[in-house]
C-alpha cells in the first residue's frame, strides 16, 4: 500500500493517473493547500519543499519504507518499481526522460505562472502576456513533436502522464487547442483512457466544496471535456 499526499492539482493528477494505470493500491491523504496544510511539520518531514504530491511506499522492493517528493521523481520511482511506462530500450528510455524533465522544468512552471497571473492578477498585463506567449510556445513544441506519433515517445509513458494534466486547463491558460492539431489529437486520446478518467474521479472524493468555486472544480475534475 502507498500513501499519496495529494491535492487535485495537475501535479497531483500525474500520480493518480500512474497509480490507476498500473493498478497499484494506494490511499489518498488530502493536503489542503488552501488552508496551508502543506506547511505543517508532519508534511514537511515528507516534502521539505512544502509542495504536493508526496508519496510513501510502505512496501518497496527489498527495502524499508521510502518517502519521495517532487512529482517527476515519484513518476520515475513508480515506473522503475513496476517496470511499466518507461521503456527498457536506452534510446526510448532517455527520450521519455527528456520529455518528463521538459514538463517539470518548462510546461508546468510556465503554465502555472500563466494561470496565476491571468486568473489572479489581471492588471499585470506584461506578466500575463509573457506567460501566455511562453505557454503557447511550449504547446507548439509538443504539437510539432506529436506530428507523426500517437504518444510522446512511441508507446504511452510517464512523459504523457506528466504533460497531460498541464494541458487540461488550456482555456484558463488562454490557449486554443485548434491551433495545435497534433496536440489536440493526443490530448483527446489521453482523456479517453479509463485510468485517466478514474484518476480524475478520485479527486471528487476530496472535500473541496468549501474552498473552491464551481468554476475551479470544473477545471480540476472535468479534465477539459469541452475540447
Amino acid at each position: 500500500m502507498m500513501d499519496l499526499y495529494y491535492w487535485p492539482t495537475p501535479n497531483g493528477h500525474k500520480i493518480t493517473i500512474f497509480l490507476e494505470e498500473s493498478g497499484l493500491p494506494y490511499k489518498l491523504i488530502p493536503v489542503n493547500i488552501f488552508k496551508g496544510e502543506q506547511f505543517s511539520e508532519d508534511f514537511l518531514r515528507i516534502s521539505p519543499n512544502n509542495r504536493i504530491p508526496a508519496l510513501i511506499d510502505h512496501h518497496p522492493k527489498d527495502s524499508k519504507p521510502i518517502s519521495i517528493f517532487e512529482s517527476g521523481a515519484i513518476l520515475l520511482y513508480l515506473a522503475e518499481k513496476t517496470g511499466q511506462f518507461l521503456p527498457q530500450d536506452v534510446h526510448d528510455r532517455y527520450e521519455v526522460l527528456q520529455w518528463l524533465f521538459w514538463q517539470v522544468g518548462g510546461l508546468g512552471p510556465m503554465a502555472g505562472q500563466n494561470h496565476h497571473f491571468s486568473q489572479h492578477a489581471r492588471d499585470l498585463t506584461y506578466a500575463v502576456d509573457r506567460y501566455v506567449r511562453e505557454t503557447a510556445r511550449l504547446y507548439g513544441v509538443l504539437n510539432k513533436h506529436l506530428a507523426d506519433q500517437e504518444f510522446i515517445v512511441n508507446e504511452y509513458s510517464i512523459a504523457d502522464m506528466a504533460c497531460y494534466p498541464w494541458i487540461v486547463s488550456y482555456e484558463k491558460q488562454q490557449q486554443n487547442l485548434d491551433d495545435f492539431p497534433n496536440l489536440k489529437r493526443w490530448f483527446l486520446n489521453i482523456r479517453e483512457r479509463p485510468a485517466v478518467q478514474r484518476a480524475y474521479d478520485a479527486a471528487k472524493d476530496i472535500n473541496v466544496d468549501q474552498v473552491l468555486s464551481e468554476e475551479a472544480k470544473q477545471i480540476l475534475f472535468n479534465q477539459g471535456k469541452k475540447a
